[in-house]
């Protein structure tokens, strides 16, 4: 063997000593610069993090029913003759979606060990109503709290919070079982949360959704001891962009990248949009968390920063011709699944 000189040896000490590690109650640092090594403890955060700049991972998400919780990624095989590089489900809200979430979950395992990216997110019920629950504004998805409701909510120890929390656990009693099998989750929970149709968000400053968001990390990482979720925090791109990156920003600390979702097809992949989500993402990851019109090549080579993106399931078939799919999943710049590193 070699003997290290001394030079060598006080490098690696340098190397071990700057390495992060997970923590339940710290957030990823970002690179100092582009070609920093970084070890944050995810595999899925270091690769993202390696890719940033460089390449973008394809994406689509399944929709429900959670009975086929791969309809959409098949559909993309089908299209494209790849896999995408990332697979994306959801707890849901409906009855059945609620009791085949098991199915979804063990779609989620198949998934990782197939070496692809997972996301999940959560269409939640209203706390203040009653679960399972519907789509529609009475009391479903799009239903409304008051101020009051609002404010008792993210309280600790009242009734509406306890609610909330029993829910969390039944969210949480699956995403356990991922950790156990080893499975790292990017975890999109209250997306697009300067939307007001849903009843979490449209609640901006200190005090409004992100103050749910800290309260939702919080009771699940510190309190459920959840070390598998890497948090997405992901707004809509609509034209308040420019302050909704701060008037909905949860904190360095409560995020670990930060997402778009694109449907705004009139201003498209616009170079504003981009660079408002650069400066919110700070040096960590940034994706496309939604979309309906795909980006093109072109543009993913133009705006770098962009991690992936995700297709909306059915909207992405009907938003772009099949040629302008392959063109996109046959880019040399666009990760598919078998471009992918596996997780062993």
């Amino acid at each position: 063997m070699k003997q290290m000189s001394f030079y060598t040896l006080l490098f690696s000490a340098v190397l071990s000593m700057a390495a992060c590690s997970k923590s339940n109650n710290t957030t990823t640092t970002p690179p100092e610069k582009k070609d920093t090594v970084i070890n944050t403890g995810f595999k899925t955060l270091d690769y993202l993090y390696s890719i940033s700049g460089k390449k973008t991972l394809s994406g689509i998400h399944n929709r429900e029913p959670n009975a086929t919780p791969a309809r959409w990624t098949e559909e993309i095989k089908n299209t494209t003759g790849k896999y995408p590089a990332l697979w994306s489900g959801d707890f849901l809200f409906q009855a059945d979606n609620i009791n085949n979430r098991q199915i979804m979950i063990d779609e989620a395992v198949r998934q990782w060990n197939k070496g692809a990216v997972i996301n999940l997110m959560w269409h939640a019920c209203n706390p203040a109503n009653t679960q399972p629950c519907g789509w529609d504004d009475g009391k479903g998805v799009q239903s409304r709290l008051t101020n009051e409701q609002w404010t008792e909510l993210c309280t600790d120890g009242t009734v509406l919070n306890g609610k909330w929390k029993v829910m969390m656990d039944e969210v949480c009693v699956y995403l356990q079982q991922l950790e156990d099998k080893g499975v790292e989750v990017l975890w999109r929970p209250l997306h697009e949360m300067n939307q007001g149709v849903f009843w979490w968000g449209g609640r901006s400053g200190p005090d409004g959704t992100r103050k749910l968001w800290q309260l939702m990390r919080d009771y699940m990482t510190k309190t459920k001891g959840l070390s598998n979720l890497i948090w997405v925090w992901d707004i809509q791109d609509f034209p308040s962009l420019a302050n909704d990156v701060s008037g909905y920003n949860p904190g360095a600390a409560y995020f670990d990248m930060v997402a778009l979702d694109i449907y705004d097809d009139g201003s498209g992949y616009s170079q504003s949009k981009y660079e408002a989500m650069v400066k919110a993402a700070a040096g960590k990851p940034m994706a496309i968390g939604e979309c309906q019109r795909l980006p093109t090549a072109a543009e993913l080579r133009n705006q770098s920063r962009w991690v992936f993106f995700m297709g909306w399931s059915e909207l992405t078939f009907s938003k772009n011709s099949t040629a302008e799919i392959n063109n996109l999943y046959s880019a040399d710049n666009i990760i598919t699944l078998d471009k992918m590193p596996g997780w062993k």
